[in-house]
């Protein structure tokens, strides 16, 4: 029989891990109740009605249904520099920004235009696993750059600058973190661009949670602000989160403007252009729906403070780190995490992501990641009963 050869690199690539835990809720016999869904990071709430109006406009438009510009529609590429501008106090123009079909073809593509086969990028673990099998299929080394419990997940600079070696060509960081929830300090992140400007290497800044910063965190950071940015700064922004729309695929990659002329290749090779019914929508969205954006910022919070006091009920169970969507937290078992979470699925109908989604194979994690943004304060407070005496 005749066997299609496949990529090694993508027959080595790990496969997307969700569909698994998915299976585990299929076992659940219901009776502690509906299943608690913890698992993939989805937006609790839907977005507001006005801004399902606006697309479903822009979607009746004719001019929508035709090719658009590789990079994104001008209406929305000049509207989120503003609010870059805004939230960053940056130079950022509409030449500095790509649109993408999300966040994860932002990072695809600047991979592809940083690295090549054999080249390595500095990942923080626990890393978000698409970035992960990014790297594999593209046939780049993902050198972990590790971030403990104890610093709060934070990386440290001088672990990063041990691990450069002649093949590195980036470091990656995620703020707020998945899967941590860590939000990384503004002194971090410029001691991570002061050592790319020292060994030459670029700053990639994943920010797709950066509309659900912690209560009293004004800024997420304030290197946008340096006027030199472009020169080793690749920002990747999702709008996914923030607007509630993720099935409508659309994030952005913001870079110096001979950068983003490259991975154009890419993207007129992968998309032709972002999906467009939507553009038009979310550049109105930018400012239209602020005060909803605000107010979900608020909610989710407020869910994360429940999520600490319900977890803090639980014997046993400790809060490693938590913010934008997530928690990460440290079971009171020696039981394998993968083994944990499908038995918590199954035994009390709490789906959750084992630590070792987020690790290499060689380096089991004793942590479950809680995705806890998905669901509101009344089902999170179901938490302790549900997890009381399991472990």
């Amino acid at each position: 029989m005749v066997q299609v050869r496949i990529n090694p690199f993508l027959a080595r690539t790990s496969a997307p891990p969700i569909p698994e835990s998915r299976a585990w809720a299929d076992s659940y016999d219901g009776l502690r109740g509906s299943l608690l869904n913890l698992a993939q990071a989805v937006p609790g709430d839907p977005p507001p009605q006005a801004l399902l109006d606006r697309i479903g406009a822009e979607a009746g438009r004719a001019e929508t249904t035709t090719y658009g510009p590789i990079e994104g529609d001008a209406v929305l590429r000049t509207a989120l520099a503003a609010d870059i501008c805004a939230v960053y106090g940056s130079d950022v123009t509409m030449a500095d920004v790509a649109i993408t079909a999300g966040c994860n073809q932002a990072f695809f593509v600047a991979m592809m235009a940083l690295a090549a086969p054999g080249d390595a990028v500095m990942l923080p673990t626990p890393w978000y696993f698409n970035h992960k099998m990014t790297l594999d299929m593209l046939g780049i080394q993902a050198c972990a750059l590790p971030c403990r419990a104890e610093a709060g997940f934070v990386p440290d600079v001088e672990d990063a600058r041990r691990l450069i070696g002649s093949q590195t060509r980036a470091i990656v960081l995620v703020t707020p973190n998945n899967p941590t929830g860590a939000t990384y300090p503004d002194a971090t992140i410029h001691a991570f661009h002061d050592l790319c400007r020292e060994t030459g290497l670029t700053l990639v800044l994943d920010e797709t949670y950066r509309d659900f910063l912690p209560e009293g965190m004004a800024k997420p950071h304030s290197l946008l602000r340096e006027p030199s940015w472009r020169d080793r700064v690749l920002h990747l922004h999702s709008f996914s989160k923030s607007y509630a729309v993720p099935g409508h695929r659309l994030g952005a990659l913001v870079a110096a403007p001979t950068f983003i002329e490259e991975v154009a290749k890419v993207m007129d090779c992968q998309q032709i252009c972002p999906p467009r019914a939507a553009q038009g929508a979310i550049a109105w969205a930018i400012d239209g729906i602020a005060d909803w954006r605000a107010a979900t910022r608020r909610r989710i919070n407020e869910r994360a403070a429940v999520f600490r006091q319900a977890i803090a009920a639980i014997p046993g169970w400790q809060v490693s780190a938590i913010g934008a969507y997530f928690a990460y937290v440290r079971p009171p078992s020696d039981e394998p995490m993968r083994s944990l979470a499908a038995r918590l699925a199954r035994e009390r109908g709490v789906l959750v992501l084992p630590g070792d989604y987020f690790t290499p194979s060689d380096a089991p994690d004793g942590h479950l990641r809680f995705a806890f943004a998905n669901v509101g304060a009344e089902r999170i407070a179901e938490l302790p009963a549900r997890l009381q005496g399991f472990a």
